[in-house]
């Protein structure tokens, strides 16, 4: 086998059975009609499903909204980008000459999609076991690490979404009180929701850290009545 592969393979800390599923994985479309576009697709779904349950571990006490964020941050194009360098996967990359001169190897959508297609093809060389290995090796330091926090929406932005959600016109802010001198001001800021006919304050240093404390407490109420037992259904 080529040294380039072998190579990959200790990276990868696997070593492929079959090692034709290998070759395709790195093969780009404008090579030829045996290209990973195919690996790719089933790699996609592999990835998702393997970091699903590593953040379900990771996590006990999230939510699924919060999973949800963490992964799309995991898996998306940037992350799979950096993930191809450290593998470094545009030494082995197959290309045309035409997408070679061109940077195809160093093009971040080419390798992201270059790794997703080695993830399938470990699926499909050895099942769903080692895939989910290779995964773990590829994220599992990046997931030990990292907290759900740090991928959070702004309250602002979650509370957009949940009103847009559920069709109802985004919310008000205006400032109520501004207090203190100009060098070291409290404002206070009203979060209005005119459509359910509710208005939260907060309070913050600047208008912007006021508005999304007033953004917080009115999620809080807001998502408190999407209980059957909510004061909004009662």
């Amino acid at each position: 086998m080529d040294t380039g592969l072998a190579a990959l393979q200790r990276r990868l800390d696997y070593r492929f059975t079959q090692p034709a599923l290998l070759s395709r994985a790195l093969t780009h479309r404008s090579v030829g009609a045996d290209h990973n576009e195919r690996l790719e697709f089933l790699g996609d779904a592999v990835l998702q499903t393997a970091v699903s349950a590593l953040l379900y571990e990771r996590f006990a006490g999230s939510d699924e909204g919060d999973l949800t964020r963490v992964r799309a941050h995991l898996v998306r194009e940037e992350s799979l980008h950096r993930l191809a360098l450290t593998l470094d996967l545009p030494e082995v990359l197959r290309l045309s000459d035409g997408e070679a001169r061109g940077g195809g190897a160093q093009r971040p959508s080419i390798l992201a999609d270059a790794l997703e297609a080695l993830i399938g093809a470990a699926f499909l060389d050895g099942g769903f076991d080692p895939a989910q290995a290779m995964v773990q090796r590829l994220f599992g330091e990046i997931i030990a690490t990292t907290e759900v926090d740090s991928w959070s929406k702004d309250a602002k932005t979650e509370l957009q979404e949940w009103l847009q959600a559920r069709k109802l016109p985004v919310p008000a802010y205006r400032i109520v009180a501004t207090r203190g001198q100009a060098h070291a001001q409290t404002f206070g800021v009203e979060c209005a929701v005119a459509a359910l006919g509710l208005t939260e304050n907060g309070e913050g240093k600047s208008r912007r850290v006021a508005e999304q404390e007033a953004a917080r407490r009115m999620l809080a109420v807001l998502k408190a009545s999407d209980r059957p037992d909510g004061p909004l259904r009662s």
